[in-house]
């Protein structure tokens, strides 16, 4: 594959390990409107903490260039000359879960200005069946003044980057592909293979692999809530769920799934996506919403019992201090998207109680201008009336919590990681 250069549209959780992974083969662009982001990718940091700072550096270039390598950048005039373009913007929900398309379309506006006959589009977002061709591509057209699969293709290879996960990382993954014709499907598919070690699928089309995106999340998203209500049952029962799953986890077809807080920019987000779609088309997906219902729910629940287990060992709620650990929307990374512990939070703030957040893995100012909520990296040294585990953070196994509660205190363990005895837990 020659004279190939590709643009990176959006440097992110998933554009960036996407750009620096191309880089080794490829001169890459990685094009961002966010000129912090850029400025300090430039000086070979990531605070995401997706890409290693030593490997980052091994592929940086000062400047663009025909050579692989890849150089950051806020200056649209870097990507005029490149021929794929790889967009890999967030695509979240809005507070009434209504999928917000505004960042599609503005990356589609910004790749439509520099867009040339020949060239390929290639959508990474999660969305439902039929944005890419429906709402992206009319965008293109616009702009660039160009005809769809006559002047310009599109392909879509949905994301499956999971945050903090170096195990998993992206060239481990399989990847889905697709185009806008047979001809463009089986380019994309190539571009992707030549970097992908795990391998790749080809959809048959651009809706199928759309469509199968979307499905993974809500998949996942209702076996979480299926055992996020076998929780609440078995809570009222005085069972341990924890025990009963290990039990049932001896079956061989048993699925591992857990209870807990549903956030993120994925499984928080994709099944409202399918479910819009789905309502246009005059269907109501009953299933689909009734597991986000479940899971949205699971912040306002766990505030409940540790009220209950607070007000039993007659602790005053009002004026209480609680800590709460954890805010980010999963372990051991700094992504603080759509989390869930902030439910936990705000909701056992309405009881009165003053609340402490420690998280050694969030930015003070990304939580503070997202949720307008103050957080601390250092371990407070005070006690507290009741503790409150809601991220599963590796740093926070190593810390004594009862030796942080006032006698006859609370710990609750959302996530259902600690060895001691606990009050409370999912």
């Amino acid at each position: 594959m020659k004279n190939i250069k590709i643009a990176i549209i959006g440097l992110g959780y998933v554009g960036l390990p996407l750009a620096r992974l191309f880089a080794t083969k490829y001169p890459v662009i990685g094009f961002d409107i966010n000129q912090g982001r850029v400025k300090q990718l430039q000086s070979g940091t990531d605070s995401t903490l997706e890409v290693a700072d030593d490997v980052l550096k091994e592929v940086l270039s000062d400047t663009p260039s025909m050579n692989k390598g890849l150089h950051c950048s806020y200056d649209i005039e870097t990507i005029t000359d490149c021929n794929y373009y790889i967009v890999t913007v967030p695509t979240p929900v809005d507070s009434t879960n209504r999928p917000i398309l505004t960042p599609l379309y503005k990356s589609s506006e910004t790749v439509g200005k520099v867009l040339k006959k020949g060239d390929t589009v290639i959508y990474e977002s999660t969305v439902y069946p039929g944005v890419t061709e429906e709402e992206c591509v009319p965008v293109l057209e616009k702009v660039s003044g160009l005809k769809f699969n006559k002047d310009f293709f599109v392909g879509y290879s949905p994301e499956r980057i999971n945050p903090g996960d170096k195990e998993h990382t992206v060239e481990k993954i399989l990847k889905v592909t697709s185009g806008s014709t047979p001809e463009v499907g089986r380019k994309v598919d190539d571009l992707y293979a030549s970097v992908i070690t795990a391998g790749t699928h080809l959809a048959p089309t651009i809706k199928v692999a759309e469509a199968a995106k979307v499905i993974e999340n809500s998949q996942r998203d209702i076996n979480i809530a299926f055992v996020n209500e076998l929780a609440k049952i078995f809570n009222l029962m005085d069972i341990d769920t924890g025990a009963v799953l290990e039990a049932a986890g001896t079956k061989w077809n048993f699925l591992p799934f857990k209870p807990g807080l549903v956030g993120g920019h994925c499984i928080g987000v994709d099944p409202y996506y399918l479910a819009q779609k789905a309502q246009e088309f005059g269907y109501h997906p009953e299933i689909i919403l009734a597991g986000r219902r479940m899971n949205d729910g699971m912040g306002k629940y766990v505030a409940s019992e540790v009220i209950k287990l607070m007000v039993q060992r007659e602790i005053k709620i009002k004026a209480s201090k609680m800590l709460v650990l954890g805010i980010t929307f999963k372990e051991n990374c700094p992504d603080v998207r759509n989390t869930k512990a902030v439910d936990v939070i705000s909701n056992l703030k309405s009881y009165g109680a003053d609340i402490s957040i420690y998280d050694p893995w969030a930015s003070k100012n990304e939580v503070e201008e997202e949720y307008d909520m103050q957080i601390t990296n250092q371990l407070p040294k005070e006690k507290y009336d009741t503790i409150v585990l809601a991220v599963a953070h590796k740093e926070f196994l190593e810390i004594d919590l009862r030796g942080m509660l006032n006698p006859n205190g609370v710990l609750y363990d959302v996530k259902g990681i600690l060895e001691c005895e606990v009050e409370g837990r999912l």
